[in-house]
């Protein structure tokens, strides 16, 4: 079995390359998709959009002053994720190694977010959008991506586990 510091070890350095990941995509999104038309593959179910949210979820709270949004959309979410973190490391020590995933991926796309309101001003940068004829997601990032699969991840773990 892993040792625990070798796990945490893995855990922090996931985290910095998920981390360093969606930066990397959300610079180019600003480079080469900004004031630009969309780009489009396989009879546009995939669609690379540039767009700037400073809601949540689908712009969930983007006509919020600045104010409530900083509270709501960054200062509480740093709070919520920095327990998160600690509550994986410290789990760590007792966790099957795959389970650790789904932490790396929330932890880590909840973070790039926050990192885009606080250097952009609200700003979070996305630019990916799915879809088949009318039938279309919002548009998303990475990050957005690395938390919805964590929390499926989470979900259907917990509903397997359940049920045993």
């Amino acid at each position: 079995m892993m040792k625990t510091k070798y796990r945490i070890l893995i855990f922090c350095f996931s985290c910095l390359v998920f981390i360093g990941c969606d930066r990397a995509t959300k610079n180019l999104a600003r480079i080469h998709l900004k004031d630009k038309e969309p780009i489009s593959w396989f009879h546009n179910t995939l669609r690379l959009e540039y767009a700037e949210n400073t809601g949540a979820f689908l712009s969930f709270g983007e006509g919020w002053p600045k104010s409530i949004s900083f509270w709501l959309l960054s200062a509480l979410p740093l709070i919520f994720l920095s327990g998160f973190f600690i509550y994986a490391l410290r789990k760590s020590g007792s966790m099957h190694f795959l389970d650790m995933i789904p932490f790396t991926l929330i932890f880590s796309g909840g973070i790039g977010n926050i990192m885009d309101r606080i250097l952009f001003d609200r700003h979070v940068t996305d630019f990916m959008n799915l879809g088949i004829e009318g039938l279309r997601t919002g548009i998303f990032n990475f990050a957005d991506l690395y938390v919805t699969a964590g929390v499926l991840m989470l979900v259907f773990k917990n509903l397997r586990h359940a049920r045993r």
